[in-house]
C-alpha cells in the first residue's frame, strides 16, 4: 500500500533545471540591479526581475523558497502594506510543510518555538456522517497491503464475519492521536515505527515575520507601500505596479500574493474565477482564539459538523484556536459569533471575527507574466487543513518551471494544468465529506447530501461503491489511505471488495491483524504524551 507518508515526503520541490541547485557563482547576468530594480543602462542584461505583490504567509512562502533554490538566477523584491491585515486563521497543516522547511534549513525546533507549534497526527472529524459519531483521518496508512491488496480490503472481508475492531485500531496515528501521545516515526525498518508523518499547528501570524527575516538576509528587498494599480506594457504583459506615493516597480515577473484583492490577476488581468460555491456552499467563517484549557494538548486538529457548516479546533502551545465555517444562506453571521462563541472551551481572548470568501479557482493560474499563488489563485475552504499545502504546492510548479528569461507558453501551460488539477482533486474531497452524510436535521444538510456533484467524484464514488476501490494517482493530494478514512468514516460501505482479500484462511486473517491491533496498542502505550515531547524538544531551545 503506498502511505499517505510516502507521497507527502515525495519529491518535494523538485528542480526542473538543475543549475538553481548547484550555487554556482554568477555570471555576468546575474550582477545586480540598482535600489529601485531598473534594467542596467550599459547593454548587459541583469538577473530576472520577479516583484511579490502582497506579503503575508503566501508572499514570504514564496519570497523564501525563491530566495533559496533560484536566488543567483533572480532579484527579489516583495511590497507589502502594513495597513493590510492577514487572514491568519490557517493554523492547521499537512505534513508537507515540514518538507518546506527542512529544505530551506530551517531547524524544526526553532520554528515551533517561534509560531507557538504544536504536532498533529490528522484531524478528527465528528458529527459528519451522523450525529454522534467520529473518525479521524490519519497522517499515515491502515495496516499493510498484502499481495498488492490493500489493508481495507481485508478489513471489510473480516467485518463482514463479524470478528473485527474498528479500522482505525490498525492505524498508528489513530491510536495515538486518542491517546494524546506523540512521538516522531522512527526510520529503523520497522514497518509500524514509520507508518505515519505529522504536520504542524501553528500561530499562522508568525509564520510570515520568521520567513521575511529568512528572506531578507538572503537578499530579498521588501517595499512598505500599497499598490494601487498595474501598468502594462505594449505586448498586454505587467511592466510595473505602481504604489501610492507613486513609485514604481518594474519587473519581468509578478507573483500576485495579494489575496483575496487579486490586484494583479484580477484587478490588472481581469481572469475569470471559476465559482465552486453550488458545491462548497460555506462562504464565511467566524474565527476567535481562546485560552487553553487545563489538561492534555490533542495532537490533532478538530473539525465538528454543526448545523450550518462546521467549527475547527486547532490546539497551539499558548492558546486555541476556533472558528465557525458556515453558509450565510442558511445563517447570519451574528449567529454563527454567537455560536462559535458559545463553543469554545476556554475564556475567549476576542471578539468573533467573519471573514468572507468563495470556494474556487482563476482559470488559469499564471497568465501572461502574473502567477497567482495564494488567495489570489484560488480558495478552499480549510477543512482538510489544505491552504498553505496549495501555496507550496503552487511555490513548487513555479520553481519547477521557472523561465530563463522569456516566458515559454509550454512552461505556463504545464504550470496551470497541475495546479488545476491538484486543486480539483482536493475540491473532491472536500465535496465527498459533505456529500456523504447521513444527516437530516438541518436544510444545510439536507441540501449538500441531496445537491448534484462533480463526474469526477461521482466516479470515484462509484469504484469505491462497487469494489472498495479508490481511484489511482501517482502525485497530488489525498491518496488511497485518506480515501478510505473519510468513505468508511462517514459509513460509505461498498458491496464488496477485492476477491485476492477472500485468500488467506480466516482464522490467520483474524490472528494476524489481532496481532497487528495489539502491536499498535503496545508502541503507542510507549510513546510520551503529546505535552512531554514538545517539553523535551523545545525546551533546550527556550533555555
Amino acid at each position: 500500500m503506498v502511505t499517505v507518508k510516502a507521497a507527502l515526503d515525495a519529491a518535494v520541490f523538485r528542480m526542473a533545471r538543475t543549475r538553481y541547485e548547484t550555487g554556482a557563482a554568477p555570471t555576468s547576468r546575474e550582477s545586480a540591479l540598482d535600489e529601485r530594480g531598473a534594467a542596467r543602462t550599459d547593454g548587459a542584461a541583469g538577473p530576472m526581475r520577479v516583484v511579490i505583490v502582497g506579503g503575508g504567509t503566501a508572499g514570504w512562502m514564496t519570497a523564501a523558497a525563491l530566495a533559496k533554490f533560484l536566488g543567483r538566477q533572480i532579484d527579489i523584491r516583495l511590497v507589502e502594506s502594513e495597513e493590510i491585515g492577514i487572514v491568519g486563521v490557517g493554523e492547521a497543516t499537512l505534513p508537507h510543510l515540514r518538507a518546506f522547511i527542512r529544505r530551506l534549513g530551517i531547524d524544526e525546533a526553532a520554528f515551533m518555538q517561534a509560531t507557538g507549534a504544536t504536532f498533529k497526527l490528522g484531524i478528527d472529524f465528528r458529527d459528519f456522517g451522523a450525529i454522534g459519531e467520529s473518525y479521524i483521518h490519519p497522517f499515515g496508512a491502515y495496516g499493510f497491503d498484502m499481495a498488492d491488496v490493500g489493508f481495507h480490503h481485508y478489513w471489510l472481508r473480516a467485518r463482514s464475519a463479524g470478528s473485527v475492531q474498528p479500522i482505525g485500531a490498525f492505524s498508528l496515528p489513530i491510536v495515538a492521536a486518542r491517546a494524546n501521545r506523540f512521538t516522531p516515526p522512527l526510520h529503523n525498518g520497522d514497518p509500524i515505527d514509520s507508518s505515519y508523518g505529522y504536520a504542524y499547528q501553528f500561530d499562522a501570524t508568525r509564520l510570515a515575520p520568521m520567513l521575511r527575516s529568512f528572506s531578507e538576509a538572503r537578499a530579498v528587498r521588501r517595499r512598505e507601500g500599497r499598490v494601487v494599480r498595474a501598468e502594462r506594457g505594449e505586448d498586454g504583459d505587467i511592466a510595473a505596479v505602481i504604489l501610492e506615493d507613486g513609485t514604481r516597480m518594474a519587473g519581468d515577473l509578478f507573483v500576485d500574493c495579494s489575496g483575496f484583492r487579486a490586484l494583479l490577476i484580477d484587478g490588472a488581468l481581469e481572469e475569470p474565477w471559476e465559482d465552486w460555491s453550488r458545491w462548497l456552499p460555506c462562504d464565511r467563517a467566524a474565527a476567535l482564539p481562546c485560552a487553553a484549557p487545563p489538561g492534555p494538548i490533542e495532537p490533532y486538529t478538530r473539525a465538528t459538523a454543526m448545523a450550518s457548516g462546521w467549527r475547527w479546533r486547532i490546539p497551539l502551545q499558548h492558546r486555541i484556536g476556533n472558528g465557525y465555517v458556515f453558509s450565510s444562506a442558511h445563517l447570519s453571521e451574528d449567529e454563527a459569533c454567537a455560536q462559535i462563541l458559545g463553543a469554545v472551551e476556554g475564556e475567549p481572548l476576542a471578539d468573533p471575527r467573519v471573514l468572507r470568501f468563495r470556494a474556487g479557482r482563476r482559470d488559469r493560474s499564471w497568465v501572461r507574466n502574473v502567477v497567482a499563488i495564494g488567495l489570489s489563485g484560488g480558495f478552499l475552504e480549510p477543512l482538510e487543513s489544505t491552504s498553505i499545502h496549495l501555496v507550496q504546492m503552487a511555490i513548487t510548479r513555479l520553481i519547477a518551471l521557472f523561465p530563463d528569461r522569456e516566458i515559454a507558453a509550454i512552461d505556463r501551460d504545464e504550470y496551470n494544468r497541475l495546479v488545476d488539477l491538484e486543486y480539483d482533486r482536493v475540491r473532491d474531497f472536500l465535496i465527498l465529506h459533505y456529500h456523504a452524510t447521513r444527516r437530516t436535521d438541518s436544510a444545510f444538510w439536507n441540501h449538500v447530501r441531496t445537491m448534484d456533484i462533480p463526474e469526477t467524484l461521482s466516479r470515484k464514488m462509484e469504484l469505491w461503491h462497487a469494489g472498495a476501490q479508490v481511484e489511482a494517482y501517482q502525485e497530488g493530494l489525498f491518496l488511497e489511505a485518506s480515501w478510505v478514512a473519510v468513505y468508511l468514516g462517514q459509513g460509505i460501505l461498498p458491496s464488496a471488495w477485492d476477491p485476492r482479500a477472500d485468500n488467506p484462511a480466516a482464522q490467520a486473517l483474524s490472528g494476524a491483524m489481532d496481532d497487528l491491533s495489539r502491536t499498535i496498542a503496545a508502541r503507542v502505550a510507549a510513546m510520551p504524551d503529546h505535552r512531554a515531547t514538545l517539553d523535551g524538544l523545545l525546551r533546550p531551545q527556550a533555555a
